[in-house]
Formats: C-alpha cells, sequence, structure tokens
C-alpha cells in the first residue's frame, strides 16, 4: 500500500494497457481533471488553493502519505489532486458524516454552506437529473438542488469576501462539482416505458461487461484505482491518465457558464451515451463488448471530457477565487 511513485508508474503503465476498454469520474478522474486545471493556475492561485486546502481536516492525512521524496511543489500539486476526491470520501471512507439521501430534503440542510462543521453527505449535490425520454414517457422535473445550482453558489463564495475556511470547503466542493458535471450521465436520467421513474443517470442499465451498470462504466473509463489502494498509486495512476488526455477546443475552455456545461453533457448522454446500439430503450442488459465502436468512441468523449473539465475549472479558479 505504501510504495515510491517511480515503481508504482511502471506498475500503471503496464496496467493501462489491459485497462483501455474500461478506463472515472471515480478517484482516478476526478484527480486527473484537478491534475489538469493545476496546470493552468496562475502561480498566485496555485499558492493561493494551496493554503486554502491546508484548512481542510484530512490535509495532514494527505500530507503524510504522499509518495517519498516528494517536492513542495509537488505536494501542492498532489495534495489540490487529492482534495478533488474529497466529496465523494465523506460518503463512507471518511467517517462522521450522515446521510441526508440521495434526493434533497425540503429543508434549508439542501443548500446549507457553512463550511467544514456541516456534516452531511449532499449526495444529490452530485448530479442533475434533466429528465428525457426516448418514447415519449411523462417526465420527472428535475430538482431545484442540484449540481448545477450548487456550482453556482460555490463560485460566488470564492468570489466573495467569506471566511478563509468557508472558501476551503467550497473550493474542495468546486473541484469535484466540476469535473461530476463533464460526466454526461450525471447531467439526465431517462424516462421510458419500462421505467417511469427515470434510469438515475444509467444506474439501473445493465451492460454485459465489468462495471455491470452503464453509469459506473462510464466513470470508470479515465482510469481504475489502484487495486492494492494507497495515495500514491493513485495519484500514479492519475497522473498517467492525465498525460494521455491531450488537447481541448480553446474556444470550450472559455465557457466558463455552469448551465452550458450541464447542457452540453446532457446532449452527449443522449446522443454519444445512450447511442443505440448497443444502448436501446430498456434497461439491458446489453451488449456493449459486442460493439467496439462504443467502447472507443466513450473512451475518447470520456478524456476530452476531463481536460475540458479540468481547463474550466482552472478558468473559474483564475478569474474568481480572491
Amino acid at each position: 500500500m505504501r510504495f515510491g511513485l517511480r515503481s508504482v508508474v511502471v506498475l500503471v503503465l503496464c496496467l493501462l494497457v489491459s485497462f483501455q476498454s474500461a478506463w472515472g469520474w471515480g478517484p482516478i478522474g476526478h484527480m486527473a481533471v484537478a491534475y489538469v486545471a493545476y496546470q493552468h493556475l496562475t502561480p498566485k492561485q496555485q499558492l493561493r488553493v494551496a493554503a486554502l486546502l491546508r484548512l481542510n481536516p484530512d490535509y495532514e492525512y494527505w500530507r503524510t502519505h504522499l509518495p517519498p521524496n516528494t517536492t513542495r511543489a509537488e505536494r501542492r500539486l498532489y495534495i489540490f489532486m487529492l482534495a478533488a476526491t474529497w466529496p465523494d470520501l465523506i460518503k463512507g471512507t471518511i467517517k462522521g458524516y450522515k446521510d441526508d439521501g440521495n434526493d434533497a430534503p425540503p429543508t434549508p440542510q439542501a443548500t446549507l454552506n457553512e463550511g467544514y462543521r456541516d456534516k452531511f453527505m449532499h449526495k444529490y449535490w452530485h448530479y442533475v437529473d434533466v429528465p428525457f425520454s426516448p418514447d415519449n414517457t411523462p417526465l420527472v422535473p428535475t430538482p431545484k438542488v442540484n449540481t448545477q445550482t450548487k456550482i453556482a453558489a460555490l463560485r460566488k463564495t470564492l468570489a466573495s469576501d467569506k471566511g478563509d475556511s468557508l472558501k476551503s470547503y467550497d473550493l474542495v466542493w468546486l473541484e469535484h462539482l466540476v469535473g461530476d458535471v463533464h460526466q454526461p450521465l450525471h447531467c439526465t436520467s431517462r424516462f421510458t416505458a419500462g421505467n417511469l421513474t427515470g434510469d438515475q443517470g444509467g444506474n439501473l442499465v445493465k451492460i454485459d461487461v465489468a462495471p455491470k451498470k452503464l453509469h459506473t462504466y462510464w466513470d470508470d473509463l479515465p482510469g481504475m484505482s489502484d487495486p492494492k489502494g494507497g495515495e500514491p498509486g493513485d495519484l500514479a495512476i492519475a497522473l498517467a491518465a492525465a498525460k494521455q488526455l491531450g488537447d481541448v477546443d480553446v474556444t470550450a475552455t472559455a465557457d466558463l457558464n455552469e448551465a452550458d456545461w450541464v447542457n452540453e453533457s446532457f446532449e452527449l448522454a443522449k446522443s454519444k451515451v445512450y447511442a443505440d446500439p448497443p444502448i436501446g430503450i430498456g434497461l439491458g442488459p446489453y451488449a456493449v463488448s459486442a460493439t467496439p465502436d462504443y467502447a472507443t468512441n466513450s473512451l475518447a468523449l470520456a478524456k476530452r471530457q476531463v481536460a475540458l473539465a479540468g481547463m474550466r475549472l482552472a478558468g473559474v479558479i483564475n478569474a474568481e477565487l480572491k
């Protein structure tokens, strides 16, 4: 679980070959987004985010679990990358947080913004279920509290004169949610005659390869976590994945409107993720393994979306963080 970054990179390069068909906005994807963003932060903002992240309650854990012989500059980068996974970790790995449901409760806690004193998991901040139906099934409206509304609120905090403790909390969430909103299945739920309440962003759609859920398949496209566990291993995998992303369109990276990001992911979900074949109208299981073009195109799209999320995250932090 604790081994050097250089040796892990060698191992990862071998593993990536076997993982090509299942290259997530799991921890690897989120760290890759953060890596891209950090490369495009101004020197001033790199120092600013480093200072804010020292206020996170898990900062010392991150710092003491970095690869050996990490330089100061690398430490700032790696902690920024690890911080992007924090909002997922409070859903179970980090103890002391309360599960307040997958749907926003009709109480003030749904839009709570009081920093690290907040001990709710806020799972409903991670997605925005914009509905659609390919067979004219009646739709359920998008919940009013969602990742789009939360990103807007987080940005206001970073641009405000609020205290650094609150900005630290909001920065970590912003890192994560900008990544989430670029995963197409975090921005839709498909309604069909056989599934009148929606497919939960592909979580109910079964496929014939591991992972067995369409949503998880897409989450895991940018990379798989270190099977032995541990921060050094995941960092090495994320670094290798991030360096294979390639460039994205400059015009697209300049769009810093979170509503546009959601609409873009929504349209990609309809046209690319739910592409028929292999994904038909029902809940499956579908033979993704028999459609190699789907796997190839999905990987290329996932890599583009991760890179785009990183560039846009950097744009927001550079422009708005005070």
